[in-house]
């Protein structure tokens, strides 16, 4: 293979390569607000969802549709198989091609959902250990008192100690895994480089009631496409014990397939857990600065949000 420097055409478009985010919480409308403002300039649209790569969980995961998919280009969507991990690392770096991609040809995409650390990955360039899940090595770690395991981090890596809570194993499995797999501590290993193109990110936000009479809707919604028929296809195929059958939603309804609970109760669970879900996704994003939010029920928000957009491209 032959590399070779870019044209100063090329250069000149990339250096015009700008990024708009549409985030906020689930339910906020994000995908459809998307598809509204491809239909204004020239874009495709880049999926930040963490269950969305994931092929053939479609229904539960409120996939943009195949028809809304044939208005506007999505990338990142149906890229991995169920049974494989996709990481924040392998994400990160087929979005950054991505986006360089459409630079090189002077568009600006817009990179949509609401995975928060997916969103960061790429608007604060993360430097991410490309160390993959190792079931094996998590599974001895996980036979080890969790007070014991962050004495372990304590002591192999100090600085990561102090950012994680002695109660999160998650976290603290992670660091351990990322040491003894690399030898070298995850806190050296962190940091960021953010992307010098220009970012404009836009957050969608909405009253509790409002949001909470759309997690309903699209609960009920997400029933009547035939999402039991789905679960039920996917049991079939890859077993109950497949990690994104116990993800939001797909766990609740999966209790009452397997005769656990009945179906009213699987909604509720799955209509309160969904709530839970976005609270945390608000926490999340209401901590980052640097997105302009605009509430749903305002009038005109759409326009608003084209009009900072708009003067965002100029």
């Amino acid at each position: 293979m032959i590399l070779r420097g870019k044209s100063s055409e090329e250069s000149s478009k990339e250096s015009r390569g700008k990024l708009i985010v549409i985030c906020g919480a689930t339910a906020t409308g994000k995908s459809g607000l998307a598809l509204a403002l491809a239909g204004r300039f020239p874009t495709v649209i880049l999926s930040a969802d963490s269950r969305q790569v994931y092929r053939e969980f479609d229904i539960g995961t409120a996939k943009p549709s195949l028809s809304d998919r044939s208005q506007i280009l999505h990338h990142l969507i149906d890229i991995c198989d169920p049974q494989a991990t996709l990481t924040v690392a392998d994400y990160q770096a087929q979005a950054q091609e991505l986006i360089s991609h459409y630079h090189q040809q002077g568009i600006t995409p817009l990179l949509v959902g609401g995975t928060g650390l997916y969103i960061k990955a790429i608007t604060h360039g993360m430097n991410i250990p490309r160390v993959a899940p190792q079931p094996e090595l998590r599974s001895q770690l996980a036979t080890i008192p969790q007070s014991q395991l962050y004495q372990m981090l304590s002591q192999v890596d100090p600085p990561a100690a102090t950012k994680i809570h002695p109660h999160d194993p998650g976290r603290t499995l992670r660091a351990l895994e990322v040491f003894y797999v690399t030898g070298v501590p995850i806190s050296a290993q962190q940091g960021e480089n953010p992307p010098s193109y220009p970012i404009l990110a836009i957050g969608l936000d909405s009253d509790w009631q409002t949001l909470e009479t759309r997690i309903q809707q699209r609960t009920h919604q997400m029933l009547e496409m035939g999402w039991l028929k789905e679960m039920e296809y996917l049991i079939k195929k890859y077993g109950q014990n497949l990690p994104l059958l116990n993800t939001l939603g797909y766990a609740e309804m999966g209790r009452y397939l397997s005769g656990e609970t009945d179906l009213d109760t699987a909604i509720q669970q799955t209509i309160l857990h969904t709530r839970q879900f976005a609270k945390r996704q608000k926490t999340w994003f209401h901590s980052h600065p640097e997105i302009n939010w605009f509430h749903v029920e305002e009038s005109n928000f759409s326009e608003k949000i084209w009009l900072k957009i708009e003067n965002f491209l100029t």
